[in-house]
């Protein structure tokens, strides 16, 4: 076999996975990260981090291309394994990791990227490369390592507290932003910051393939320093429906539902959105162990069971004091920008992002409390995950994510690189929600 076949097989044996789901694919990502904790494959932090690029759902349009971009942003040994449905997960996973230990196969795959590469280097080929669309921070901003970057003076912190060893602002500090491509991407330029000065600004896109990033959404940004000048939030595509909202759409057409149900679907909703920040801010015990009840919470485990790991799992995160020191004053949303926003859920009430995990883990709380009732589901009394929309309708119509995605340019305006997935993270907006329409876009 050689010593190159040996290498691949043991870089196989636990492969890293970048797993991107399109919105309407909940479900899917769900069972891909159930089966990567599973197995004890590490989730990728970027493309050059990965050696398979799981997609979730059926992809199409802007989102399709930036999935093709995020493939060539791969180095080899590389596979691509494809789940439309749930049950596919674990096949195609099988696959993608016995393409990865295939010499002759990577082989095959190096020769028609570097002929590729050769098409695209020519100064012939015709193409302006300016317009490339850009889908992740993986594509056009190579070089620069944020392994090397001094984000507001965070970088490197080892932070043991409460259990969080190496977390790191906003879980960018580990992150490889691939090879630079210069002509797909647009140069630093003047222009005046908040103070007046002119300084060199950039505009980076941010997604939407990144680890624990709102499926479908993508955002521009332009920088100046470290601080975030100016954003632009565009949905490149919505799901007709939540995952999260299933009980209460059922209920609503008429179908008998059990309190119970709903509220293992809202707990698991919560869950995962904690698990999600948790992520972002590099505690990845906690976030491990949020997904592990998220899992548990959906499969039905007994009440009594989950009801004391959650409530033990929300009192560390809710009372984490390097959590809240990390978080405290970051993305602030008033009450009344919120209401005339149309925001619905639990960011409606306003406040910074750690009031809003805090929320978080007081409804998990809430609703592990119900997890044994029977009763028929009244969904006036005990509603879906994010609330019901701003115009009173049922779940699934899109004015309380729509809300969401309007109000992220204002808070991350004056905001620190760093800082923004927080605040992303701690909104955590569903596309889902939103009808399955591509370039959906809302601007600052």
């Amino acid at each position: 076999m050689g010593l190159t076949g040996l290498l691949l097989r043991a870089g196989a044996a636990r492969p890293h996975v970048l797993t991107v789901a399109v919105p309407g694919a909940t479900a899917v990502r769900l069972a891909a990260e159930e089966q990567l904790r599973r197995r004890g494959w590490p989730a990728a932090l970027s493309p050059a981090d990965a050696d398979i690029l799981l997609t979730c759902g059926d992809f199409a349009g802007p989102m399709a291309a930036a999935v093709t971009e995020t493939w060539q942003a791969m180095p080899a040994p590389r596979a691509r394994a494809a789940a439309v449905l749930p049950a596919e997960v674990a096949s195609a996973l099988d696959a993608a990791q016995a393409t990865v230990a295939d010499l002759a196969g990577q082989r095959v795959l190096a020769a028609e990227t570097a002929g590729r590469g050769a098409a695209r280097d020519s100064p012939h080929n015709g193409m302006d490369m300016s317009e490339t669309p850009v889908g992740h921070m993986g594509t056009d901003m190579g070089a620069m390592d944020m392994a090397a970057m001094d984000m507001g003076g965070m970088h490197g912190m080892d932070m043991d507290m409460d259990g969080m060893a190496g977390m790191h602002m906003g879980g960018m500090g580990e992150m490889d932003m691939g090879g630079m491509v210069v002509r797909g991407t647009a140069m630093a330029r003047r222009g005046p910051d908040r103070d007046g000065l002119r300084l060199d600004q950039l505009h980076l896109p941010l997604g939407p393939v990144l680890p624990d990033w709102p499926a479908g959404l993508l955002l521009r940004l332009t920088l100046q320093g470290d601080v975030i000048q100016e954003a632009e939030a565009v949905a490149l595509a919505g799901g007709d429906g939540s995952f999260w909202d299933e009980p209460w759409r059922r209920a609503v057409g008429g179908e008998r539902v059990t309190t119970a149900e709903a509220s293992r679907r809202r707990a698991a909703a919560h869950l995962d959105s904690l698990a999600r920040l948790l992520g972002v801010a590099g505690w990845e015990a906690a976030a491990t162990a949020g997904r592990r009840l998220r899992d548990d919470v959906l499969a039905g485990t007994p009440g009594g069971g989950v009801r004391r790991d959650a409530r033990r799992f929300t009192r560390r995160v809710g009372r984490s004091r390097v959590l809240a020191w990390l978080t405290s004053g970051l993305g602030v949303l008033d009450a009344a920008d919120a209401a005339a926003a149309g925001v619905a859920g639990p960011a409606a009430a306003g406040g910074d992002v750690t009031v809003r995990y805090r929320r978080w883990c007081a409804e998990v709380d809430d609703a592990v409390a119900v997890l044994d009732d029977t009763s028929p589901l009244r969904p006036a009394e005990f509603g879906p995950p994010r609330g019901w929309a701003a115009a009173g309708g049922p779940p699934g119509t899109d004015e309380g994510q729509t809300g969401l995605v309007a109000v992220l340019p204002r808070l991350l305006a004056g905001t620190e690189f760093a800082g923004a997935r927080l605040v992303i993270a701690s909104l955590d907006p569903d596309l889902d929600q939103l009808p399955a329409r591509a370039g959906a876009g809302h601007g600052h």
